[in-house]
């Protein structure tokens, strides 16, 4: 397995027989360079959405069409992306489970907000989420942009996730502390990458204090496309 940071929130999955492409804002992402968009999407199979906001949705439609790579995610918002043209994949909710060849996917909850702009205007586009996806023995919770929140109990409990991709920059999600207290109060990761920072100043630029906090976690520092292998 293979998991490459596209900057801020964005990632690509390479598991079993997949390339899975998780809010990839590529095109304005500040840290994507232009010249390596095309690396960055080639050969991707699915597009998971986790909430409707600009720096997660803003490429969707067009990834979609270019790649040719289905669009799934929250009920409402996957419907309005389809709806502007992304092939069309799941659109499920929270609880439910979709496979991709030798990859399920569960939503899970996450505790933020979600809206797509229509006619200059935000408007409600289904509730935030995250994934457990499972594949290759292993068990990754993506959080999504998120705060703490009591969920992460069962959640931590019933998937059993080895691997967290945690959103946690801070201002609009959990910062690093958070982060790190929810890896020790809920989880038993062997495997934490941070993503949602470095992107803008209001964000945390550094995951040291993530590591500080869990000894015995690996805790990688993404570099943009560069793969950290499983």
């Amino acid at each position: 397995m293979n998991i490459l940071w596209l900057g801020h929130g964005s990632f690509r999955i390479d598991i079993e027989d997949q390339v899975l492409l998780i809010d990839p804002w590529v095109h304005g992402n500040p840290m994507m360079p232009e010249d390596r968009i095309e690396e960055a999407l080639q050969g991707a199979t699915q597009i998971l959405v986790t909430h409707g906001h600009s720096d997660h949705t803003a490429d969707l439609v067009t990834v979609s069409q270019k790649t040719g790579a289905p669009v799934s995610g929250m009920v409402e918002l996957a419907g309005m992306l389809h709806g502007q043209g992304a092939v069309e994949g799941h659109a499920f909710n929270k609880g439910g489970t979709v496979s991709f060849g030798g990859v399920r996917v569960t939503m899970v909850p996450a505790s933020h907000s979600s809206s797509l702009p229509v006619d200059g205007k935000p408007h409600y586009a289904g509730m935030e989420t995250g994934f457990m996806i499972a594949g290759e023995g292993h068990v990754i919770y993506f959080s999504g942009d998120t705060t703490l929140m009591a969920d992460m109990g069962w959640m931590g409990a019933y998937h059993k996730p080895d691997i967290g991709i945690l959103s946690c920059g801070g201002y609009y999600t959990m910062d690093m502390a958070a982060a790190a207290y929810a890896a020790k109060t809920w989880f038993d990761f062997k495997t934490v990458i941070p993503g949602h920072y470095r992107t803008f100043p209001a964000l945390e630029q550094s995951a040291a204090a993530l590591a500080e906090a869990l000894p015995g976690v690996r805790v990688v520092e993404p570099q943009v496309l560069e793969p950290i292998t499983i």
